[in-house]
Order: C-alpha cells, then structure tokens, then sequence
C-alpha cells in the first residue's frame, strides 16, 4: 500500500531537516555526522468492566546527531526543534565531543558501503491513525465483554487495552546517505480471570497486533481465547520433580529464541557476555534448525530498509543447518571482532549497537501435534515467568505453566514449576520444529520440542 502524499511530504521535510542538520554541523567543525529526526503519534486506552481507565493520546518529534571530530565522538538529542535552539544544540554537541576520549574504532562506515536505494516494505497502514480514542475504546469494550461472558467461571478481568502508533523518520549523513522511513502498528490485549480452589486466581491473556488495521483479530475472538486460556488452568498443580522432554508452544518457544537473539548481538559477544562467543562455524543444533534475521519481510514488525548507520539491510543466517554461521554486527563491533559488519545496526542518530529485526527459527516440517507423539510422560509449556537466564555461561532456569504429557496427549495443566537447563544444551537436545510459525511479533518460532529439561516441582 503506498504511503499517503500527505505522510510523504512530512517525510520529505524530515529528510530536508536532518539533510539541513548534517551540513551545519559539518560547517560549524564536524569530520563526520549522523543525524536522524523522527515523528510520531500514539494512542494508548485501556477499560476495565467496560469502563474506560485510560485514554492517552501523544504527539512527539525530536532530533539525535551523533558526531565526531577527529576520532572523538559525542552523542546527544533534543526535543526542541526550533532553528535557534537547535543551532545552541549543535554546538554543545561538537564542545562534548571535544573533550571526549579518542575512539579510532567509532569512525563512521565507508561511504562506499552505505545504501543508494530504500526498498519498499509495506509497512505504513494510512487507516492506524484515523482510529480515534471512542472507536479505541469500543474496540477494548468489545473484547473484554467477550472474555467475560464467555464461561460463567470467568469471574473478573484485569481489563482490555488497545494502542495504535505511527512513525516517520529520516536518518542522514556525512557519507552521503539519506533515507526516510514510515511505519504503523496497533493492538488489542485481554486479560481474564477464573476462579480456582482454594482462592487462587487463574489468568489467561491473549492479544492480536499488527502493522495493518485489516489483519487485526476480531475483538470478540481476542476475548474469548484469553478466557479459554484462563478456564484451561483451573485445577492446575505442580507435578514431581524429574527429568522429562518438553513440548514448547510457538509462545513460549519465542522466549528461547529471544534469548539466543540477545547471545548473538555484537555487542554481548565482544564483551563476553555470550555463551556462544568463539563458537563460529561450530555445530551448536541439528541440522534441522535454522534460525534467520530477515528485515525484509513485507508488513512484519521488525522489518526495515536501511540500518541505523545508513547501510542496505540483508537477510542474515544466523545458524543454517546447526551451524553458528555469523553474529550480528554493527560497524563498532565488527571491528572490535574483527569480521565484516552485517547492516544490523540500530540507533541511527546516537549510539550505534547492533539489533535484531525479524529474528526467527525458521519453521519445521511438523504439525504442532505431532511434537507430543511418543512422549509416555512429559512437559507441553505454554507460558514461562521470570527472568532466569546467564548469557555467560548459558544457564537457563524459568518458572513455567503447561500441561502434563501422558501418552502423547496433554491430559492435566500444572503450574508452580521451573524448568532448567543450559540454553546451549538445550538448542542441541531439540528433537523436533513444527510448522506453525507466526510474525505478529519481531523475534517468533514455531512450537519445538526439547529431549530433556529438568522440571522441579515438588
């Protein structure tokens, strides 16, 4: 869908601004620049037994240059966008990097190597901002009211929220590049409430997002999948403690793989902060798993043209076939590892570090279903809380919700227990990759089985 005229001459103003910024900066003693502004709107509403709780509308704009004169560099924004106010920005900005320390390895790209033409990527619905907050809010009524009056056991709701954003922005620089960019994303979440025994609360939250209005999930469907996953764990229970294969849905699933994304940044792996540093070009999974950062998905929410330093975006195979084939790169930290630089750089305008943009394991062959065959007693997790993980050594330990796997079926939910392993034994030990792959978030998997974790309970 092309991007309204209107949204183009605003984007075209962006770009003429931070063209505008580059070149005084440049003049007032700059070696080199980057300079990225952006603009964006944001409606936030939530209710509560359909009653509205919040209503939060925002506009927001502002600059970020990143200079650098000789090989001292300063970083620094400003929400202020007036031509004498800015102009005072500029020079404090090129003062603070004066008195910085030298960093020879913060030196911008090659102009040779920044992009000369932004690829399309479908990714500006011109219909998100046009949903003003009463169509927000029924949207948030509708689904609530859904969820409630889907089970007399539903007895309460921690409420309905919805949200929809847009941004435009412009990323220039001394090397020669200019690039403006447009995006939209809205959602709807519902959380529902049963009662169990012994007063203990249920919860079951389920929410639809999207870049385009059109793909959203209906209100009332959004509704009534949170209450049926509240009412799926009434009478859960905490099972033995033992070792047992574990069945991850593609939710909980994304977990692990969001934690290998954080593994494979750049920046983690020069300051040892990753288990998987020095594994390049090592067997760390089967040959069945691969995993990719893909930016150039139409409509997906983490996909972009250009990185934060004005390179053409690719698509990076992280792990092909088993094999740790590359990290992710930004242009600092490529040169600390001394390998070429991967167009994964974010913060365009500030500080660059390396980032994801649709980071995923690549979808398996299998049904879902098919995961639990021949497991006689074992784990299917849906859920996982906490924050259990060491990406130095790689040990992971999170507490979890799922259900008892009894001769290949999931029979009982249990609950109040963790599961534990180290992530590197466990990429290894996956045994299976089912096919139900979704990208309504920017780091996603499908469902994937694991041989063994240990699961304590009581």
């Amino acid at each position: 869908m092309p991007v309204p005229r209107r949204t183009e001459r605003r984007m075209q103003a962006l770009a003429d601004l931070a063209q505008h910024a580059v070149e005084r900066l440049r003049a007032l003693g700059a070696d080199h620049c980057e300079v990225g502004v952006a603009s964006g709107r944001e409606l936030e509403v939530s209710v509560r037994n359909e009653a509205p709780e919040l209503v939060k509308e925002a506009l927001s704009s502002g600059m970020s240059v990143r200079v650098i004169c000789g090989e001292r560099v300063a970083t620094s924004s400003t929400t202020d966008l007036d031509p004498d106010a800015i102009e005072g920005f500029f020079c404090r900005v090129l003062e603070m990097a004066r008195l910085s320390e030298p960093d020879p390895l913060a030196l911008p790209p090659d102009p040779k190597e920044l992009a000369r033409r932004i690829r399309s990527l479908d990714l500006f619905d011109p219909r998100t901002d046009r949903i003003d907050a009463a169509t927000a809010l029924r949207r948030a009524q509708r689904a609530e009211r859904a969820a409630r009056r889907h089970d007399r056991r539903i007895t309460a709701s921690e409420g309905a929220s919805f949200g929809r954003s847009s941004a435009i922005s412009a990323l220039a620089t001394s090397g020669g590049f200019l690039g403006t960019a447009a995006g939209t994303y809205q959602s709807l979440a519902v959380q529902a409430i049963a009662d169990d025994e012994g007063g203990k609360k249920r919860s079951g939250v389920y929410w639809t997002g999207a870049r385009f209005v059109e793909e959203l999930e209906p209100p009332a469907a959004v509704g009534r999948e949170a209450a049926r996953r509240a009412l799926r764990f009434l009478g859960a229970r905490k099972i033995e403690t033992a070792r047992l294969p574990v069945v991850f849905d593609r939710e909980a699933a994304r977990s692990l793989v969001g934690l290998v994304a954080s593994c494979v940044l750049g920046d983690a792996v020069y300051r040892g902060r990753s288990f998987l540093a020095g594994k390049l070009g090592e067997q760390v999974a089967p040959s069945f798993v691969t995993i990719v950062d893909d930016p150039h998905l139409p409509r997906a929410p983490g996909s972009r043209a250009y990185d934060g330093e004005g390179r053409a975006t690719r698509k990076n195979v992280v792990i092909r076939n088993g094999v740790l084939e590359t990290f992710l790169l930004d242009t600092y930290s490529a040169r600390k590892l001394d390998q070429p630089p991967t167009a994964s750089a974010a913060g365009g305008g500030s500080i660059p570090h390396a980032t994801t943009s649709n980071f995923f394991l690549r979808n398996g062959r299998k049904k879902p279903a098919s995961l639990l065959r021949g497991i006689d007693r074992g784990l299917y997790v849906v859920r996982m809380m906490g924050f259990g993980f060491d990406p130095v050594t790689g040990n992971f330990s999170r507490g979890a919700e799922g259900f008892l796997i009894e001769g290949g079926a999931c029979t009982v939910p249990v609950g109040e227990i963790t599961i534990s392993r180290n992530l590197g034994e466990i990429l290894a030990d996956i045994e299976a990759v089912a096919n139900d792959l979704d990208h309504r978030t920017a780091i996603a998997s499908p469902s994937v089985r694991v041989a063994e974790m240990t699961v304590a309970g009581t």
